[in-house]
């Protein structure tokens, strides 16, 4: 059974001018129908404005369509009933770790979501303990947010969502505020969620580099889905992403050069490592 699954889902908001006035209606995500099962790490890739954070927020209700059916685990988001259980199924990380952090120490902050659940004291710090450690932050646990990097504070962010118990977490552009490093720091933790935990993972990125470890990929343009598979199929097809104004990794595109200019190389390298073994090396 899938844990998210969209129906022809249609999501319009309207365009006023300074003054108020009605300019128009945009459609920011246009009959989008798509299933993720249990378990799976997919990536929602896209430039800004394709459409792909507007279908994240409606993953954990945060928008409702204006045509279609959202299900989380079964339970339909416009059903207000279901909402604060699909919000405990369905967790969401946001772009800015300083807007999702309310505690003033790590462990206070991390145990919030469990605390406001009702969940027993006892069980609260076992679920902080778990999920900091989940995270490479159980270290952390007696700092101020204050103190941390933008990596860390993302993490703590994370964490806090997995001390829900949620089936499925949304990492909306989690990576999006952060330096190198630190979107390596997030990345890794997600996958860990997901090899480890077996938590659903949707990470919605424009960078292309994150989701070379995706199950599946989907490939939003102007609120469509422009393209679907798994990651060395969608990077088959350098031209297509060019188009979609997407960028694609260097080690993909250096392969891509080097197979038009002659060479015999396979389609789809993800890897640097990929291209050495191709190339003989």
């Amino acid at each position: 059974m899938a844990i998210i699954e969209t129906r022809d889902l249609v999501f319009e908001y309207i365009r006023r001018d300074e003054e108020g006035n009605v300019e128009g209606i945009t459609r920011a995500v246009d009959d989008v129908s798509l299933s993720v099962k249990q378990g799976e790490f997919i990536a929602i890739l896209g430039h800004n404005g394709s459409g792909k954070s507007t279908l994240a927020k409606h993953i954990n209700a945060i928008l409702y369509p204006t045509e279609g059916t959202v299900w989380v685990d079964g339970m339909d988001t416009s059903d207000d009933e279901s909402l604060w259980e699909i919000r405990q199924r369905a967790g969401m990380v946001f772009q800015n770790p300083d807007n999702q952090i309310i505690g003033q120490v790590v462990e206070e902050d991390v145990g919030f979501g469990p605390e406001n659940l009702g969940v027993p004291t006892k069980e609260i710090w076992e679920r902080v303990e778990e999920s900091l450690k989940a995270v490479g932050m159980y270290e952390f646990r007696k700092y101020s947010p204050n103190k941390l990097s933008g990596g860390q504070k993302q993490r703590v962010s994370i964490a806090g969502v997995i001390a829900m118990h949620p089936k499925c977490i949304v990492l909306d552009e989690p990576t999006a505020m952060l330096d190198p490093s630190g979107r390596r720091e997030v990345i890794r933790a997600a996958r860990a969620l997901n090899d480890v935990e077996e938590i659903t993972v949707i990470l919605i990125t424009h960078y292309m580099e994150e989701i070379i470890y995706a199950d599946r990929v989907f490939v939003m343009d102007k609120g469509k889905v422009a393209m679907e598979g798994t990651p060395r199929e969608i990077f088959s097809h350098v031209e297509k992403l060019q188009s979609l104004r997407l960028d694609v990794p260097q080690v993909t595109m250096l392969s891509h050069e080097l197979k038009k200019s002659g060479l015999p190389l396979p389609d789809g390298i993800l890897t640097t490592q990929e291209l050495v073994e191709a190339l003989g090396l």
